[in-house]
């Protein structure tokens, strides 16, 4: 639980595999209830040996199945009279009518509902290895809170951005919910799929227990190499260790129990759409955009001009250095690009898009928006790498880089659903292109990058911040051995008297690597003098 390592991917498939096992017991009895729980209540009739699916437009033979369709609530509701008419108004009765499809949730059970569900799976999954791959417990945090978000979307298959809001509140309701759904299933004599009672599992289980431990104790009795390895496997069984792991039980037990009732009574949450904003006058719109725009563009023919002219012009006009220009600027542009996004998205539910030149202002107008927004992102990613270069890199900086490239794929995919005047693909695109920028930032390994930066900084300009170095983690002690000594000493002494001993279920990749280096290099020694060094 302190650090990132082995366990929790090995957790993260355990409990993907258990909700996959639940929707598939969910799915199963469904497939076989209409035709062996429901007998055919006429036989067919000898005129009608076919009858015409709606939904196809083929004829298809009349089965018990299909007659047992009739039984529902709404075949029920409509007296059924005998006929032999062969035409298509006479064959299409409600009974045919009733298909799966009809009454069931369409995310859930289509094709493309559950091909999202399984992305949303597979990125959750992948979110939580990160912390396999990296020790920077500072990115773990954020790739936890992604996994949230994408392990919701995988159990509730929210589309629209108010069915993204809603979903994030069914997870704690279901978890109370799930209690006494959870209770009747137990006292089931007889498990679905299974064939077992529940008192015969559990006493199963506590057989399997007692035999491994008892096994286990004499093997580790016998072989030192096997007792480290069962102690490893082997929680904590002092008294704050077993409230640690039983509180834990307890947390994911109740998430995954709430996550199981989502899986077998999934949320229909397609109909959770706005309904069609009263359209603006094309005035009302046209003008504060136009003024926009041509705001926008001032700006972007100014910072051209910045980009072309160098620092010399930045000295001239505004009288500051190109590190302070960089800084003073960067927020801001930040804040404007997330307001752009929001602009865009009230002028395009507003706009009017009834008639062909109304289209065009549309695409015209904010197509315009989003190619100057570009523009300022551009901007906004320059002056970070200038305040980089001239203040060294850091984890905050790194980070906002990364948010700003976001936001300029964003941008991108708003252009394309300007153009085309649709955009209820957009939603889902914002999280899973987030999920893939937080993906992509661990794949860089960033402890490691901004490490390698400051080396590079310090190579060339005989300048760095020790203090701050020296706080990163593991990862970043391959490239913190590159610096000379007493520099390296300084550096490696806090990372080498932090890092733990892994375990088999903390084992992570970026403290293995950091762990040799270490070794090989002599990292003890004295450390008054770091102090003086730590702001050269």
């Amino acid at each position: 639980m302190v650090r990132p390592g082995l366990g929790w991917l090995v957790a993260a498939l355990a409990g993907t595999a258990a909700l996959a096992v639940a929707a598939v017991a969910r799915a199963r009895p469904s497939t076989a209830a209409p035709a062996s729980l429901t007998p055919p209540t006429t036989p067919p009739s000898p005129a009608t040996p076919a009858t015409q699916s709606i939904a196809t437009g083929q004829a298809t033979p009349t089965t018990a199945a299909g007659q047992a369709a009739a039984t529902t609530p709404a075949a029920r509701a409509t007296p059924t009279t005998p006929t032999t008419s062969t035409t298509p108004a006479a064959q299409a009765t409600p009974a045919d009518r009733v298909t799966p499809a009809a009454t069931a949730r369409p995310d859930a059970t289509g094709a493309s509902g559950r091909a999202a569900q399984v992305v949303w799976a597979s990125a959750t999954v992948a979110l939580v290895g990160v912390g396999t791959l990296r020790a920077a417990g500072w990115l773990f945090a954020l790739c936890l809170l992604a996994a949230v978000v994408t392990g919701t979307l995988a159990l509730t298959g929210g589309r629209s951005p108010l069915g993204m809001l809603l979903a994030a509140t069914l997870p704690p309701a279901a978890t109370v919910r799930a209690l006494p759904w959870a209770v009747r299933g137990l006292r089931d004599n007889r498990p679905a799929g299974s064939g077992i009672a529940v008192g015969r599992i559990l006493t199963s289980v506590a057989i399997s227990a007692g035999l491994l431990m008892l096994f286990g104790l004499l093997f580790s009795s016998a072989d030192a190499v096997f007792a480290d390895l069962v102690s490893g496997l082997l929680p904590d069984i002092s008294v704050p260790g077993t409230i640690g792991w039983t509180f834990r039980l307890l947390l994911i037990g109740g998430g995954l129990l709430g996550a199981a009732y989502l899986v077998s009574r999934p949320p229909n949450l397609d109909g959770l759409r706005p309904g069609p904003a009263r359209p603006a006058h094309r005035l009302e719109w046209t003008l504060p955009l136009v003024l926009l725009d041509a705001l926008f563009a001032a700006f972007v023919l100014v910072q051209l001009t910045v980009l072309f002219g160098g620092s010399g012009h930045v000295l001239r006009t505004a009288g500051l250095t190109y590190a302070q220009y960089a800084r003073g600027g960067f927020w801001q542009l930040l804040a404007v690009t997330g307001l752009t996004l929001l602009v865009i998205a009230i002028a395009a539910r507003r706009a009017p898009k009834a008639t062909r030149t109304d289209r065009l202002l549309v695409r015209a107008l904010l197509g315009a928006l989003t190619a100057l927004s570009l523009v300022i992102v551009a901007s906004a990613l320059y002056r970070m790498q200038v305040y980089a270069d001239a203040y060294g890199a850091t984890r905050l900086r790194l980070v906002v880089a990364t948010v700003e490239l976001w936001l300029g794929l964003l941008f991108v995919l708003v252009g394309v659903a300007v153009v085309r005047l649709r955009a209820t693909w957009l939603p889902r695109l914002v999280i899973g292109t987030a999920v893939l920028a937080l993906l992509g930032l661990a794949l860089v390994n960033p402890d490691r990058l901004i490490a390698d930066r400051n080396v590079d900084r310090y190579l060339q300009t005989g300048r760095l911040d020790v203090g701050y170095v020296s706080g990163l983690s593991a990862d970043a002690v391959p490239a913190l051995a590159r610096l000379p000594e007493p520099m390296r000493i300084c550096a490696l002494n806090r990372l080498a008297t932090d890092l733990p001993r892994d375990g088999l279920w903390a084992t992570n990749l970026g403290r293995e690597r950091a762990r040799p280096e270490l070794d090989r290099i002599p990292v003890t020694g004295p450390t008054s003098h770091c102090f003086s060094l730590r702001y050269q």
